[in-house]
């Protein structure tokens, strides 16, 4: 019998989980295929947002429809972090004469090497590379055959792209999320799944295309956040609040008790009455989230990553268009730190250049990464 393992933190499973699944059946002429969702991946450092039992139960609806496949709550039991060389070990012990295939998608065939005891994975089972056109793995054959002294296999994949740090943010925003079973977002809203109580009365204050423009600042910050040792879910609710503000103009009676900073010009204003009312209308108590929505236009010295993640995802969102723009985009997947040192520089020399007065906290904030710089 041929077997593959599939495993994942699936927060939460989506369509293209279940089109890998079945392009590995098709290739490989699976008999069977056991989803094992993990207890904590080891490279996701937080953690999952819902549950194991929820991600469990969402399996299970993503999967109902096809009999081969069937979800194991392995992983969950054994707890602790969810090593792939043990899960393969355990299911070679279960399955001693059967085939044995672990599946993994394509992009994540170079993390291979990295993986813990990744050689006790292939003497156990028969790896996998799933992907996409354009993701084909086959540079990587060479790499790997010196490395372990085997190959591994290849199945095309022509699904669309998805990603579950996505969906987190879609479902957040209540967007529409066609890469979800519909059983699955059922499931997901009854259970109150990836909300935060506080966005959607604070994008409530904000016009439809300010509300566009932080969702995608959301997803920016969001997409960045766990490589650069942020939280997704300060990364996430930073974001979806940074410009609550916006329009509520210093009059209104919920910024009643507010007293604003002195000299503040009025587009930076927003940042500081928008941590007061994240902290005062939307009960938002972390520090860190409030002051990165407290200095996310001007910057401050010494900044957080979560507050240099926003301020910079707010600067170079999709719909931001300036000369310079794709650079700084570029580096901000590479290094966060110097994408803040090169935006702040960009910023400051262009408004010297032009006789424009520099805000005080940009002038600190640039002064004091240029002192911090390496190299």
């Amino acid at each position: 019998m041929k077997i593959a393992l599939f495993g994942g933190s699936f927060d939460p499973v989506h369509n293209e989980h279940v089109r890998y699944v079945q392009a590995a059946k098709a290739a490989l002429g699976l008999d069977r295929v056991l989803i094992i969702p993990s207890h904590i991946a080891p490279h996701k450092a937080f953690g999952a947002v819902a549950s194991g039992e929820d991600r469990l139960a969402m399996c299970n609806l993503a999967f109902r429809n096809f009999p081969y496949a069937e979800v194991s709550d392995y992983e969950l039991r054994a707890a602790g972090t969810s090593y792939s060389y043990l899960t393969c070990r355990h299911f070679r012990q279960l399955f001693p004469n059967d085939e044995l295939y672990f599946l993994v998608g394509a992009d994540m065939l170079e993390d291979f090497f990295t993986w813990k005891n990744p050689e006790d994975i292939l003497s156990n089972a028969t790896l996998v590379a799933c992907g996409r056109e354009g993701e084909r793995p086959a540079e990587f054959r060479g790499k790997f055959f010196a490395r372990f002294g085997k190959d591994f296999i290849s199945v095309p994949f022509a699904g669309e792209a998805a990603a579950s740090h996505k969906l987190r943010v879609d479902l957040a925003f209540r967007k529409p999320t066609p890469d979800l079973d519909r059983a699955v977002r059922r499931y997901i809203e009854e259970n109150r799944l990836y909300e935060h109580p506080a966005i959607a009365p604070a994008l409530a204050l904000e016009k439809p295309q300010r509300r566009e423009h932080s969702y995608r600042v959301a997803l920016m910050a969001v997409a960045r956040a766990r490589s650069v040792g942020v939280a997704e879910g300060r990364a996430l609710i930073a974001s979806a609040l940074h410009d609550c503000a916006k329009y509520v103009p210093l009059s209104s009676p919920l910024l009643e008790d507010f007293t604003p900073p002195e000299n503040v010009p009025p587009p930076v204003m927003h940042q500081f009455t928008g941590a007061y009312l994240a902290r005062h209308s939307f009960g938002i108590g972390d520090e860190e989230v409030l002051d990165a929505i407290r200095y996310h236009t001007s910057g401050r010295a010494g900044m957080t990553a979560l507050g240099k993640l926003v301020f910079l995802a707010d600067m170079l969102e999709a719909g931001r268009s300036f000369d310079g723009v794709d650079r700084l985009r570029a580096l901000f997947r590479e290094d966060l730190d110097r994408c803040f040192y090169e935006a702040l520089k960009e910023q400051v020399e262009y408004l010297h250049e032009t006789g424009k007065p520099v805000y005080p906290l940009t002038e600190e904030a640039y002064e004091y990464e240029k002192a911090h710089q390496k190299g």
